[in-house]
């Protein structure tokens, strides 16, 4: 694994799945981690996972005070992942109400836009810096199964990355977008149909995903990995829960 000795990287959503893997995948390469999220219990577990070392933050990065206030405890930091995900339990377009619109959409969009603007001015400033974003490869493939309003807020955040990127890139900032299938991660419980052992069996597993993103970051200054659109090798029937996912009201 490549060295990240002297780089400090931020990770939202790191107390599971994509985000605490990654945490401590950067942290055994020698980077200086900060993860943030929620609910402190499974940051602290991700802590000691790593044998200490890794500082955590709580912050709901759904209200933007709370972004600018992380960015302000965090300080600069050489490493920005946007990881923090959220989705609605109703997917389908007729069903899905306001609220569940508005969370879905300040998690997945504006969160990560407020904390990045927030932390941009120390990477321009050095010149240098990388900005991850997670998104989903329902950004590409909008589907009722991955509901309406977080296929609109992971399209939202490809959009904005773009966007990012012709503005930053002349000031030595790389912006990496991540586009993951299916992974086997918490957030498929709030699923209409939570997938069972055998469909899990099918899907990637957050390591995968850590270890795509290791190797972006790894690459010389002098290349920029912009997409990163990875799924499972193995197809599986996904009939049943388009179904659930349409029939699903509240």
């Amino acid at each position: 694994m490549a060295s990240f000795q002297g780089k400090r990287a931020l990770i939202t959503g790191g107390g599971s799945g994509i985000g605490s893997c990654l945490a401590l995948d950067l942290a055994e390469a020698g980077a200086e981690v900060v993860i943030c999220g929620r609910r402190r219990e499974p940051l602290e577990e991700t802590a000691r996972r790593a044998g200490g070392g890794i500082e955590v933050h709580t912050a709901d990065l759904a209200d933007p005070d709370e972004a600018f206030r992380l960015a302000e405890a965090v300080g600069p930091v050489d490493i920005l992942v946007n990881n923090a995900g959220f989705s609605s339990i109703v997917r389908s377009t007729r069903y899905v109400g306001p609220e569940e619109w508005r969370a879905v959409m300040d998690v997945n969009t504006l969160g990560p836009a407020m904390l990045t603007r927030a932390l941009l001015p120390p990477m321009i400033g050095k010149e240098a810096g990388d900005v991850v974003t997670v998104s989903s490869m329902a950004a590409i493939s909008p589907s009722i199964m991955a509901g309406a309003p977080y296929s609109a807020a992971k399209a939202a955040v490809r959009a904005w990355m773009d966007v990012l990127a012709t503005e930053v890139q002349r000031h030595g900032i790389r912006c990496i977008t991540v586009f993951p299938g299916e992974v086997d991660t918490p957030i498929l419980d709030r699923r209409a149909l939570p997938p069972d052992a055998a469909a899990r069996a099918t899907m990637m597993m957050p390591e995968d995903i850590s270890t795509a993103i290791v190797m972006a970051l790894a690459l010389p200054r002098r290349a920029t990995v912009s997409e990163i659109a990875i799924v499972a090798t193995e197809p599986r029937d996904r009939t049943e829960d388009v179904r659930a996912a349409m029939e699903k009201t509240g």
